[in-house]
C-alpha cells in the first residue's frame, strides 16, 4: 500500500485551504501551505508544519511552476493538492507535459478543460437532458447577434470560463447582468474577445443547491449536498450561511449523468438553481476543485480531504454518502459583508429578485449570531489564529 506524509496544499488565503490543512493535519499528516505572501489563512492554522512561498501563479506563471517544482523535490512531497483553478491548471499541465511525477488527485487535462468551459457544459447538458435555463452563447466578439434574442430580461451574461490567460497573465471573469438590450449590448462590446465564447442565460429565481461529489477513476465513491441560505452578494455569489441538506435525486442523476460523461476523477461541485415553481433544478456549472463551503461538509460528517487522501493511498473507502442533514455552517466575515451591502445599497443597485424578501428580515438573521446545529468556518476556539489573521484582513480591507 502506498503511503503518504508530506502534502502540499497551494492556496492558503482560500477558506478550502483552511479545511484541508485543519482536517489532513489533525489527522497526523504533514502540511506544507503555500501561497504569495506568509502568514496566510490557511498557514496561520496550527495544524500547518510549515508556510510556503511561491511566485504569483496569476501574473509570473512560468516562475510558479518553477518553484513548484523546486519545493516539490525539496520539501519530498507526496500529495499535492491545488485549491484555486489559478494553481490547478499551471500544475495540471506540469503533470501533462512530464515536468512533474503526478502527485495529484486531478482529473486528466481534458476533463479538467471541458470541465471549466462552461460553453461547451451547457452545449453537452442540453444534449444529454439536463435541464439548464433558457440560453444562447455567443461565439465570438465578431458575431454579436442580438435582435432575435428570446431570453427574457434580466439576461445572465456568463463568460464561458472564469480565468482566462492572455499573454502569460490570468485575466479573471465573472457573471453580470443585463436589464436592457442597450446594456447587454454595451457589456458585450466591452468584453475582450478573449474571454468569448459568452453565454447569454434567463434569470432563474430560486435557491442555489451545490452537489459535491468524489470520484475515483470514473466511479462516484462520495456524494454531498447543501442549500445556499444567504449569499453575497445577495443577488448570487459566494454562500456564507448553508446547510446540509439530503441530495435531491434528480440533482444527484443529473451530476453524475455530467460527471461520467466527462470521465471524471477527484473531487467536483456540480451547481444548479432550483426553481421551486417549476419544481426544476436548473445545471449552472461544475467546479473541478474543492469548494468554499467545503467545512459544511466536514461538520457534517463526509471528510472530502481525509477520503481523497485514501484514493492517493489506494485505500478502499466503500461508499461515502452518509451524512447528518441540517447542519450548518456561518462564514463570519462574510455575513457581515452581507449586512454591509443590505444596509448601504438599495434593493435596485443590489438587483435583488422579486422573491428576495424584506431587508429587514435577512438582517435580522445576520445579526442572530446563534442557531441549531449552527457552526462557524473560519472561527474554531481549537484552532483560532487564523480567525485572527481573517479578522485583521477584513478590518484592513474596510478601513481603505
Amino acid at each position: 500500500m502506498k503511503k503518504i506524509r508530506n502534502i502540499l496544499v497551494t492556496d492558503g488565503n482560500s477558506r478550502a485551504a483552511l479545511a484541508i490543512t485543519r482536517s489532513l493535519g489533525s489527522k497526523g499528516y504533514k502540511l506544507f501551505v503555500g501561497e504569495r505572501v506568509k502568514p496566510s489563512l490557511a498557514s496561520s492554522s496550527k495544524y500547518c508544519n510549515e508556510a510556503v512561498l511561491y511566485p504569483d501563479p496569476v501574473n509570473e506563471y512560468d516562475k510558479f511552476c518553477k518553484a513548484i517544482k523546486e519545493k516539490i523535490d525539496i520539501l519530498k512531497i507526496d500529495l499535492i493538492i491545488p485549491v484555486t483553478d489559478i494553481c490547478i491548471f499551471p500544475i495540471s499541465n506540469m503533470v501533462k507535459d512530464g515536468v512533474i511525477e503526478n502527485k495529484t488527485q486531478l482529473a486528466n487535462d481534458d476533463s479538467m478543460k471541458l470541465a471549466a468551459n462552461k460553453s461547451e457544459l451547457t452545449k453537452q447538458a442540453a444534449e444529454l437532458e439536463v435541464p439548464i435555463p433558457l440560453s444562447h452563447i455567443i461565439e465570438s466578439k465578431n458575431n454579436i447577434a442580438l435582435q432575435n434574442l428570446k431570453i427574457p430580461y434580466p439576461v445572465v451574461v456568463k463568460p464561458s470560463r472564469s480565468r482566462v490567460m492572455i499573454d502569460g497573465k490570468w485575466i479573471f471573469n465573472s457573471v453580470t447582468y443585463a436589464g436592457s438590450y442597450e446594456e447587454l449590448r454595451l457589456i458585450l462590446e466591452k468584453t475582450n474577445s478573449e474571454v468569448f465564447p459568452v453565454i447569454l442565460q434567463e434569470r432563474v429565481r430560486g435557491k442555489g443547491i451545490g452537489a459535491f461529489y468524489c470520484y475515483d477513476k470514473g466511479r462516484c465513491i462520495a456524494k454531498f449536498s447543501h442549500r445556499r441560505i444567504r449569499e453575497k452578494p445577495p443577488s448570487g455569489g459566494v454562500s456564507v450561511l448553508r446547510e446540509s441538506v439530503e441530495i435531491d435525486p434528480d440533482i444527484d442523476r443529473y451530476s453524475q449523468i455530467l460527471l461520467n460523461k466527462i470521465k471524471w476523477h477527484g473531487v467536483a461541485m456540480v451547481e444548479y438553481k432550483y426553481n421551486d415553481e417549476k419544481g426544476i433544478p436548473y445545471f449552472m456549472e461544475i467546479n473541478g476543485r474543492f469548494w468554499g463551503s467545503l467545512q459544511l461538509a466536514i461538520d457534517a460528517g463526509l471528510d472530502f480531504p481525509n477520503i481523497l487522501a485514501d484514493i492517493s493511498q489506494n485505500i478502499d473507502i466503500g461508499d461515502a454518502t452518509n451524512y447528518k442533514i441540517g447542519v450548518k455552517t456561518r462564514w463570519l466575515w462574510g455575513d457581515l459583508d452581507l449586512l454591509l451591502m443590505l444596509l448601504l445599497k438599495s434593493r435596485s443597485q443590489l438587483k435583488l429578485p422579486d422573491d428576495y424578501g424584506p431587508k429587514w428580515k435577512v438582517i435580522a438573521s445576520i445579526l442572530n449570531p446563534f442557531g441549531k446545529n449552527l457552526h462557524y468556518e473560519v472561527l474554531s476556539f481549537k484552532d483560532i489564529k487564523p480567525w485572527f489573521h481573517e479578522s485583521r484582513q477584513w478590518i484592513s480591507n474596510l478601513v481603505k
